[in-house]
């Protein structure tokens, strides 16, 4: 690893003969040529914590000069790029539609997710976002020749008015008015709806299929994305550093988790599973990488055998010299472009091969079954081992959240005394919960972009300040801040809602509410085999007892230094047929939004454990310590027993985080967790 001197920013390039010899005198795995070949790909990672983390992909150990003169190199080689100015979205519209006459069709479905079908993507996979201007990280929009509807979830609704004109698309919720729907109504016989098979699932594909056959039109899978086909300066596909994940933090070795799960599928009758999911290879092969935002993803495919050997279909030239040492002889590591002739020699065999039916693409489906395979459609073989943490994982999140709830804490006392004051804006609220967090042990990054919403902007569920559109956080008001760390021994994810000044009645009412339900799913124990939407309605009740709800799950699950959003495991009123296990860890999340006035939100994470006097019986473990704001709470609405959890909380809190502090920040802390 290394870190560059500031001084390598400000130095000039003193031309590629000057860094050749440089590249020569440290032994470095790529020349010039190379170099220049490899920094479109670079460009279109993050930047992340470490800006100048991609010349690992060039040199070990590398000097300060070569530092420099990479960094400069770079900088020389982009300021040469012509800058391509982008049309706005109705120009986008119409060279969208122009393509798709040219394709003979009268109509597409663009979708948010990857080729991985994932919610974390790279740059050049923001396909939604560049036809429509929306951002979430959820959506799905059809476009036609006429008319363009937009699809979001409830955390979406006001987001969506915000950023995309109604003018261009109609907006629909795309879990009671769905894309297949629309479809299904609009398109007329004879029509053809296109849409790209490597970015939907089966499933998915089979739905938009039987809309388009209900209104006698067709569903045509298109070779060439007319989205990426009018993109100005779409860009590449991102290359970053992929690293080993140390055993110390990963707690199996990737050769013991492959012949478990090798065995499985040679019990099952199966050949291979295609590893699709980003998550899931860096888990099965203990490597992470830094291809898409605050998620330390690596993104390729992978090729499980029944012997436990892998096929890797990732760029080589992401793959640093420990990355290759680590991942040894049994995986064997070709081009992405070679994945398609991968399939076809699992075909040829007429293999029996699982796909993950959340991950693989209809495009993974069909050159399968196209060339002989026996496609078995389900869930992913490293699901469930990857989302049942082991002791050694549950331990470093235990000792992340401990560090990150500390961190917290000093945000919160700092806050306690800046906010009042007004004048305090949301980017400079989050930037200085950042700045507390970047002290830490083993962080990497944050673990998404914070959410740091004031007032009004609380309502918006997965809110994200722009310095054009970002508030001062209002005195009397509530500030609700969604965040969390990217730690090598664990991912956090914590959501307060802190009272400035003093909160209305009905706030204090709401929040009240909000943090009854919290209590109630985090003290709740139930037998072996229960999943998350059966428990769900617990963090709803005291909500809906007075004729209140909102429009988002009440927990997701959280990986070890991976996604801070990762299944199969929820807790929602989606049905949801993967039990809790020891291991799991999900989010403990209620919340109410009061459309144009505020939000609020109380997340803690929590693993799933066994009752010790109970067998067969399960419970959670809280792992987030962090105060819950005593000011914005109604304590009359609280039941004896809830006080009795919220002191017993504090008190732990208070036993993890004061010795980590000191001076006001203690001060603060003690009567933060207070006794009430």
């Amino acid at each position: 690893m290394v870190t560059s001197p500031d001084s390598a920013c400000r130095e000039t390039y003193q031309g590629d003969e000057a860094l050749a010899g440089l590249l020569k005198k440290h032994q470095a795995h790529l020349s010039v040529n190379a170099l220049t070949e490899l920094l479109p790909g670079i460009g279109a990672a993050p930047a992340g914590e470490r800006p100048e983390a991609w010349v690992d992909l060039v040199a070990e150990n590398p000097s300060p000069a070569l530092v420099a003169q990479l960094q400069a190199f770079r900088r020389e080689k982009e300021s040469r790029e012509s800058e391509t100015r982008t049309p706005p979205i109705a120009a986008r519209l119409t060279l969208l539609r122009e393509a798709l006459k040219r394709q003979g069709l009268d109509g597409f479905v663009i979708g948010r997710a990857d080729a991985h079908q994932g919610e974390y993507v790279p740059k050049n996979a923001e396909r939604l976002a560049y036809v429509s201007g929306f951002t979430g990280s959820a959506g799905m929009a059809v476009v036609l020749l006429e008319k363009a509807a937009i699809f979001v979830d409830g955390r979406y609704t006001i987001q969506v008015k915000d950023q995309v004109d109604p003018s261009f698309y109609i907006y629909r919720h795309l879990v009671t008015e769905p894309a297949d729907a629309y479809i299904a109504a609009e398109l007329k016989p004879g029509q053809k709806m296109g849409f790209d098979p490597k970015l939907f699932t089966p499933d998915q594909a089979e739905r938009f299929r039987t809309a388009a056959r209900r209104a006698g039109a067709e569903l045509v899978a298109v070779a060439r994305n007319p989205v990426d086909e009018i993109w100005a300066a779409r860009p590449a596909d991102p290359i970053s550093p992929v690293l080993p994940h140390d055993m110390k933090f990963a707690g199996e070795g990737s050769a013991e988790k492959r012949r478990r799960l090798a065995a499985r599928l040679k019990a099952d009758g199966k050949a291979a599973a295609i590893i699709s999911g980003p998550d899931s290879l860096c888990w099965l092969l203990n490597i992470r990488g830094a291809d898409v935002p605050r998620t330390p993803f690596a993104l390729g495919f992978a090729v499980l055998h029944d012997d436990a050997r892998v096929d890797l279909y990732m760029d080589r030239r992401k793959l640093t010299p420990s990355a290759l040492t680590h991942l040894g002889n049994e995986v064997a590591v070709a081009s992405p472009d070679a994945f398609e002739g991968g399939l076809a020699a699992l075909g040829a065999t007429k293999a029996n091969v699982a796909i993950d039916a959340a991950t693989a693409s209809e495009w993974v489906y069909d050159k399968l079954s196209r060339s002989g395979a026996k496609v078995a459609v389900g869930e992913c073989i490293c699901a469930l081992p990857k989302a049942a943490k082991n002791a050694v994982e549950v331990q470093g999140s235990r000792n992340a959240h401990a560090r990150d709830g500390a961190s917290v804490a000093r945000y919160l006392a700092w806050l306690a005394g800046r906010a009042p004051r007004g004048g305090l804006k949301e980017i400079d609220a989050s930037d200085r919960l950042a700045a507390f967090r970047r002290g830490n042990e083993h962080f990497r990054n944050l673990s998404f972009d914070s959410i740091s919403a004031a007032g009004p902007n609380g309502a918006i569920c997965h809110y994200h300040a722009m310095p054009e559109t970002q508030r001062e956080i209002p005195v009397n008001s509530l500030y609700l801040i969604d965040s969390g760390g990217q730690y090598l021994d664990g991912t956090t994810d914590i959501t307060r809602t802190v009272a400035v000044g003093s909160p209305t009645q009905e706030m204090k009412e709401c929040f009240t509410r909000v943090l009854k339900g919290h209590i109630a799913l985090g003290t709740a124990r139930f037998p072996r085999g229960t999943t998350g939407s059966a428990l769900d309605a617990l963090a709803r009740k005291p909500l809906w007892d007075v004729g209140l709800d909102y429009d988002h799950g009440t927990g997701h699950g959280v990986g070890s230094y991976l996604s801070v959003h990762e299944g199969p495991q929820r807790i929602s009123k989606v049905p949801n047929r993967t039990p809790l296990e020891p291991g799991m860890i999900v989010s403990n999340e209620p919340g109410y939004y009061k459309e144009g006035e505020f939000g609020i939100r109380i997340e803690n994470l929590v693993v799933v454990r066994e009752v010790k006097d109970q067998p067969g019986w399960l419970e959670f473990e809280t792992l987030t310590l962090a105060p819950i704001d005593l000011n914005a709470i109604e304590k009359s609405l609280l039941t004896t027993e809830e006080t009795a959890w919220l002191n017993a909380y504090h008190a732990r809190v208070r036993a993890a985080l004061a010795p980590q502090l000191s001076g006001d920040d203690l001060a603060w802390l003690q009567q933060a967790t207070r006794a009430i």
